[in-house]
């Protein structure tokens, strides 16, 4: 049995985003296996399970907590706003399955290039940090641990030592991808047919699984769906979520220009509805009264590097989809014939596969079998694997002191050691883009950056005393 101490940074709850459902299931498979899991959240969860402490954090008590443990797991940018517990003298877990670095450059596509540039240099700081603080990484496919393991060598973290470790690299990164329950869903209650004010018993409906984000296109599935309405009265298009759990997640521009464009369309609350979150043990009931799962997005970096939680949702559910290809699902999908994949922004491509799923007479059944092998490849208790092992036999990094001694101070390379006037820059721009709820939030995260740093100086201070 070893203690492990699993930090969250994203909200944690019956309603609740990819960061967070993954430290959840990363809990319950650690728990399922003997050790003893606390699970650290941001927020006063209403979510329990069997074998796992879940505690609210702030800096003092995560300091307790990491004390007291033999492995962390982190994610995010928690150790930015944490830095002392990068100098902690446990093993230290980096899950890197989502490179939000990538994320960024298109959610801040349309601003001004200094905010940009800013944003951009202190992410790449924030994860050079991390890159070299870790002693195992987790990522969702192999094609990211290829550009993660390019990252890691720029980082000197590709060396002789972690090569006589092992010789393919993976005690230093390993595929952990995100995975779906071990159980197929069942229903448990009507959500949508007959039920939705809108939404008849008969029809036929069209599932967009998960958030609209910036790097996703909504707006190709809204053209095509006004060209499915005016031949058939009896399809819906239904979001399962626009208003993120998480309030510190940036506001999405893509969600409210699909909502304009499902208004000019005349589609908006008529065969097109928003809805704003779906809770995680709720999903299930929605994917298995959808008909056809639909998930598109805009032709950039991020694609290439994406594992599309919203896919294995489908996948778990055995629904058959249309998706735009590019990323290592899509490449899965259409391999074993799950679905069909579409190029960007292809709007007949998209109408034309949409009404061969709706044409079918049964296309669930027809593709069990398709199913059953994704299905095989990443249930959660399989997906874990790399990191059941870690926790069961925990190690540092043989190269964690000489990479350590290269960063210097974390404080110093994990906080952004910007002029007073680039910080009241930016926060003039937050003020302008996002809005005093925005501002205020980083005014709040920075202050709880500082004091993270001024506990890590204490415990520093403490343990050269010893």
């Amino acid at each position: 049995m070893t203690r492990v101490l699993i930090v969250s940074h994203d909200r944690l709850g019956r309603r609740m985003a990819g960061p967070a459902i993954r430290a959840w299931e990363f809990s319950r498979a650690l728990a399922a296996q003997g050790h003893a899991v606390t699970l650290a959240v941001p927020n006063q969860s209403d979510l329990q399970t069997a074998g796992v402490e879940m505690v609210t954090y702030d800096a003092r008590t995560l300091a307790d907590l990491a004390g007291q443990a033999e492995v962390l797991v982190v994610s995010g940018l928690t150790l930015n706003q944490y830095p002392f517990l990068g100098q902690l003298d446990i093993p230290l877990v980096v899950d890197i399955y989502d490179p939000f670095h990538l994320e960024n450059l298109q959610l801040f596509a349309g601003r001004d290039m200094s905010y940009r540039e800013q944003d951009n240099a202190a992410l790449l700081r924030y994860l050079g940090a991390q890159l070299t603080l870790g002693d195992f990484f987790l990522c969702a496919s192999e094609q990211q641990r290829d550009y993660w393991l390019g990252m890691l060598t720029a980082y000197g973290r590709v060396n002789p030592r972690t090569y006589d470790q092992e010789a393919d690299l993976r005690r230093l990164i390993d595929v952990v991808p995100f995975g779906m329950q071990d159980e197929p869903p069942r229903s448990t209650r009507r959500v949508l047919k007959g039920v939705h004010p809108h939404i008849a018993a008969d029809d036929q409906v069209i599932l967009w699984g998960g958030g609209i984000y910036d790097w996703f296109d909504p707006l190709t599935l809204l053209q095509s769906m006004a060209c499915i309405v005016r031949e058939r009265e009896n399809v819906r298009l239904f979001f399962m979520g626009i208003k993120h759990p998480n309030p510190h997640v940036h506001r999405m521009r893509m969600t409210q220009r699909a909502i304009q464009m499902s208004q000019e369309l005349g589609l908006y609350n008529r065969s097109v509805f928003f809805n704003d979150w779906v809770p995680y043990e709720e999903r299930g009931n929605y994917l298995l009264e959808a008909d056809v799962g639909v998930s598109l997005h805009l032709a950039h970096i991020e694609t290439r590097y994406a594992f599309r939680t919203r896919l294995v949702d489908y996948i778990w559910a055995g629904l058959p989809m249309v998706i735009t290809g590019g990323d290592t699902l899509a490449e899965k999908v259409e391999r074993e014939g799950a679905g069909y994949t579409v190029g960007y922004r292809d709007v007949e491509g998209t109408t034309g596969a949409i009404r061969r799923l709706l044409d079918e007479p049964d296309a669930r059944r027809a593709r069990q079998g398709c199913f059953r092998a994704l299905q095989a490849q990443l249930s959660w208790s399989r997906a874990v694997e790399p990191l059941l092992r870690f926790c069961a036999e925990p190690y540092l990094a043989p190269d964690r002191e000489t990479a350590r001694s290269a960063l210097g101070q974390p404080e110093a390379q994990l906080l952004a050691t910007t002029p007073l006037s680039d910080r009241l820059a930016k926060g003039w721009r937050l003020l302008r883009y996002e809005g005093v709820k925005a501002l205020w939030r980083e005014v709040r995260s920075y202050v709880e950056i500082r004091r993270g740093a001024r506990l890590g100086d204490q415990m520093r201070r403490s343990k050269e005393e010893k």
